[in-house]
């Protein structure tokens, strides 16, 4: 009577651990949610929104450093922002560079290189995004008006997603607060105009 029971909890065992590596075997489901179609906070940087950079990295609370002005008046909207892994190495996995070295003919570099050009998404606006040949979650993008310039780069996307697509959504999401002036307004309070 003894040597069933044995039997029956040698069986048990085996399959609990072949139901544990099948299990480790499969990779996690990927979050195939599209970016928003509209900016929210919270925000990295103040204009990049978490959730967009979340989906895209896959990385919840990242390291961020830099900001990211958008453009006042005559003043052009400038700044750098990089989110890291928060892990120890700090690896780099997003970054955005917003600067008035904009000229068309990085666009064109960028189309040169394998790129495609961006939709309009400013007026006046020209962009290209571009896939790396080697690292299919690394995508970059440019997009220039006048001589604003915003360049991005999903330095290492989420496995299983659409890269490119993301990068082209986040563009859409970003850049006519970042590079127009009749913008939507800045998350917070505006400061007040001194007479």
């Amino acid at each position: 009577m003894r040597q069933p029971i044995v039997r029956v909890a040698g069986l048990l065992a085996c399959a609990l651990v072949l139901t544990t590596a099948c299990q480790e075997d499969t990779p996690p489901a990927v979050d195939a949610a599209p970016l928003p179609s509209a900016p929210a906070p919270p925000y990295l940087c103040d204009y990049i929104p978490k959730a967009a950079a979340k989906l895209m990295t896959g990385v919840s609370d990242p390291i961020v450093t830099g900001f990211l002005k958008e453009p006042v008046d005559d003043v052009a909207g400038h700044g750098i922002c990089t989110a890291y892994e928060p892990s120890g190495e700090r690896a780099q996995i997003l970054s955005a560079i917003l600067d008035t070295g904009g000229i068309r003919g990085q666009v064109d570099e960028y189309l040169k290189d394998g790129g495609k050009l961006l939709p309009a998404i400013v007026p006046g606006g020209y962009g290209a995004y571009v896939r790396d040949r080697e690292r299919a979650t690394h995508v970059g993008a440019i997009l220039v008006q006048g001589k604003a310039r915003l360049l991005v780069e999903l330095v290492r996307g989420v496995e299983g997603r659409d890269n490119v697509a993301d990068m082209v959504a986040f563009m859409k999401l970003i850049a006519p607060r970042l590079l127009t002036n009749n913008a939507t307004p800045s998350p917070g309070p505006s400061p007040k105009k001194r007479s």
